[in-house]
């Protein structure tokens, strides 16, 4: 009896630490006790797409190993689960979940499924978008000979392939999210077309004298935006946004020649002469980096007092804070210049109280003296893609809000003439075509978009990419000085016509029909974040431009809040970008409402091949934190929960808890210019989820940028999760209070999110 009464005090012990350990003991035949069942509380994020594999966290109690996350249709499939504790597993979604071309989503509710004696309970709903029917045309580079242009097209996995004479296109295969696209001739004179991606590791490399081969396929970074190929040397240049590193690559077997960190999300190259210069979308700054090995040799970026030619900025020279992002860059030794695309510099706190300051254009920069020169303001739509001819002495640049392409002096930065882009018969048009043209507005041109541009070997024709309409339009530039470019045929390179509604949005996202040189696209650049501005009308100061990606779960919108749904949103914001000339129509607030509606936070690039955060993350500035032991402080000691509870960890993800705004002491502005800005205390807890890809944060965007020299922003930390962990006192989390090892470790695990 004694050893009896022994034995069950001791199973109860046992059974009391198990409990506290998080395990659930499942018991089998006669059970006279409550059986507990695994419960799903919520999956995040809810919105993602199938153009790639995407991680998922599922978030509940109870849970078991042996689990599968079920979707229900249309998607129909089972999910096996990796659980890491009783409240928190993980899975990614295949890469090949297939839908009707037709459908823009999939909304389908999820659940649990386990061995036959369990019965797990809740469910959520989790949004695919349907990406790999939607194609979109975003680089062009042709082959050396230029008889052939490539086209990539990153949703649906293809690059195409265009003969410039009888207009016939290929697919070729590519690998997961075909991105960055450059053509070369090796040592040898064989001639090669390079494609980096966005979503898979890997340089794919195809000899373009053995039509059909396969490619050679060397290790490369994930999320690759840019990439420049030197031939003679054997070199490629690939910049990324997952590490915001460009990286010197061997074109023999991959291995890095050198890697360097740069400004958040290059994208832009450009050589010239033994340098590398590399744009940002996010800081507006170029950086010049010695190709040899890597090395910074200089920082250009506008300054107080820079030349303003046109535009509605001229005026504001001294009141300059900084750039914009750099949508295009080319280089020409024989002018000794680099050329630059973007909104022009950014104008600051200014007594007039002139906001957002968009003048789109492009500008002159000087790499030997590390200095820019001048920016040419257009006045009116979004600069994108540049093709220079050194021998002629001309420039062109792509016009995507207004349909266009500009010819330039490129000696004087003239503008010599503008060519409108047609659009297919039958094209559909987001306004009845009365309403292009006049009042002062755009054209009807606008629904081409060009993107990239392409000059001829001979430079007597120059080739357009249309990203909507889905074509190539070949313009004859022979007598371009002279005011007489005109467009004389165009290629079709795919189908558009799929998921019309989305495709009218697509265009409405970064057309300029007002000719304010403001769009969607002009803050929040393919629909993520795009640096600091000041603007807001009420209350006016520097704010952070916020990302757009998920962010149809989390309204309220603004700081403070002054919208509350995407729809509000895009019928108030879209209307005051055009200067409501004219507003947008019901029917343009749907599409515009449904093409932002779709934009989901890119796949986090920490977790590993079963979705699962990586076990060890080495952090931007160099340190190694544990996720897991992160997510301990998260959710314990941190007090992060209260403020950011999962799945998207905001407040705003639930109607009962949205829209408050908190006052936690982090900086609530850039000390530029105080007494020109309206300051407001407090802000919403943002999404942390797709945080690895934020830059700056907080916002005023204090973490991130500073001031210098009393008068104009720099990057002051390029990992603004530090600087945030660095401003926290006890009202947001006391981070302090943490030793330096759980800091990393917080740190790790938000990255994962």
């Amino acid at each position: 009896m004694t050893r009896s009464i022994h034995s069950l005090a001791a199973l109860a012990a046992l059974l009391i630490l198990l409990a506290a350990a998080g395990v659930v003991l499942w018991r089998h035949g006669v059970d006279s006790g409550p059986r507990f069942s695994p419960r799903l509380d919520a999956v995040g994020p809810r919105l993602t797409s199938n153009q790639t594999s995407q991680p998922l966290a599922i978030h509940g109690e109870g849970l078991v190993p042996g689990l599968r996350l079920v979707l229900g249709p249309p998607l129909s499939r089972e999910l096996p689960l990796s659980v890491v504790d009783a409240r928190h597993a993980y899975t990614r979604l295949p890469a090949d979940l297939e839908m009707a071309a037709e459908q823009v989503q999939a909304v389908v509710t999820v659940r649990l499924a386990g061995p036959p004696d369990v019965t797990p309970e809740g469910e959520a709903r989790l949004t695919v978008v349907n990406d790999t029917a939607f194609a979109d045309l975003t680089a062009m580079v042709r082959s050396p000979d230029g008889r052939t242009l490539f086209i990539a097209s990153p949703p649906t996995d293809t690059v195409f392939a265009l003969d410039v004479a009888s207009g016939r296109v290929e697919p070729l295969a590519a690998g997961d999210g075909p991105s960055a696209l450059d053509t070369y001739e090796d040592a040898q004179g064989r001639p090669w077309l390079a494609v980096a991606h966005l979503w898979t590791g890997a340089l794919h490399l195809y000899a373009l004298d053995a039509p059909g081969s396969a490619p050679r396929v060397l290790p490369a970074p994930a999320g690759a935006l840019g990439l420049s190929v030197d031939g003679a040397r054997g070199v490629a240049f690939v910049a990324e946004h997952v590490r915001d590193e460009v990286h010197a690559l061997s074109l023999e077997d991959g291995h890095a020649v050198w890697r360097t960190k740069v400004d958040p999300n290059p994208r832009a190259l450009a050589r010239w002469k033994g340098l590398l210069a590399v744009g940002s979308l996010q800081t507006g700054q170029v950086e010049l980096l010695r190709r040899e090995d890597g090395v910074p040799v200089a920082t250009v970026v506008p300054k107080p007092g820079v030349r303003i030619l046109g535009g509605g900025t001229e005026r504001f020279s001294g009141q300059v804070m900084g750039g914009k992002a750099a949508r295009g860059l080319v280089g020409s030794e024989k002018l000794g210049r680099l050329f630059l695309a973007s909104l022009g510099p950014n104008v600051g706190p200014n007594a007039e109280r002139m906001e957002v300051s968009p003048n789109g254009g492009v500008a002159e920069l000087d790499p030997e003296r590390g200095e820019v020169v001048r920016h040419r303001g257009f006045g009116a739509g979004i600069t994108e893609g540049l093709a220079l001819d050194e021998e002629a002495g001309l420039l062109y640049a792509a016009d995507v809000g207004l349909g266009r392409v500009r010819v330039l002096d490129a000696r004087r930065l003239e503008v010599l003439q503008e060519v409108p882009m047609p659009l297919p018969e039958g094209t559909p048009l987001v306004r009845p075509e009365a309403d292009f043209g006049t009042a002062g507005r755009a054209g009807v041109e606008l629904h081409a978009g060009p993107r990239a541009l392409v000059l001829a070997p001979d430079g007597r024709t120059l080739h357009v990419l249309n990203r909507h309409t889905g074509t190539v339009a070949v313009v004859d530039v022979s007598e371009a000085r002279a005011g007489r470019a005109r467009v004389v045929r165009q290629w079709p390179v795919t189908r558009m016509g799929t998921q019309a509604k989305r495709r009218l949005g697509q265009v409405l996202y970064y057309a300029d029909l007002g000719r304010t040189a403001m769009s969607c696209d002009a803050c929040h650049l393919e629909g993520h974040t795009g640096g600091v501005f000041f603007e807001k009308t009420r209350p006016m100061r520097i704010y952070r431009s916020t990302t757009v990606l998920g962010s149809r779960d989390t309204p309220p919108y603004f700081t403070p809040a002054s919208t509350h749904s995407l729809a509000e949103t895009m019928r108030t914001v879209g209307s005051r970008n055009r200067f409501h000339k004219p507003s947008l129509t019901e029917a343009e607030v749907e599409a515009l409402t449904l093409y932002v509606s779709l934009l989901p936070t890119p796949p986090n690039p920490f977790r590993d091949e079963h979705g699962v955060p990586l076990e060890t993350v080495e952090l931007p500035d160099g340190r190694r934190g544990s996720p897991a032991r992160g997510r301990e402080i998260f959710e314990g000691k941190g007090g992060c929960t209260g403020c950011h509870p999962a799945p998207l960890f905001t407040l705003d993800q639930d109607p009962r808890t949205r829209g408050r705004y908190l006052e936690v002491g982090t900086p609530n502005a850039l000390p530029l210019r105080l007494e020109q800005q309206d300051l407001v205390p407090g802000a919403a807890p943002p999404s942390l989820v797709g945080a690895w890809d934020i830059w700056p944060m907080l916002s005023s965007g204090a973490a991130g940028f500073e001031v210098r020299e009393g008068n104009r922003l720099a990057v002051g930390t390029r990992f603004p999760l530090r600087a945030v962990v660095d401003m926290s006192g006890p009202a947001h989390g006391n981070m302090k209070a943490l030793s330096p090892g759980e800091q990393d470790d917080l740190l790790a695990w938000l990255l994962t999110l």
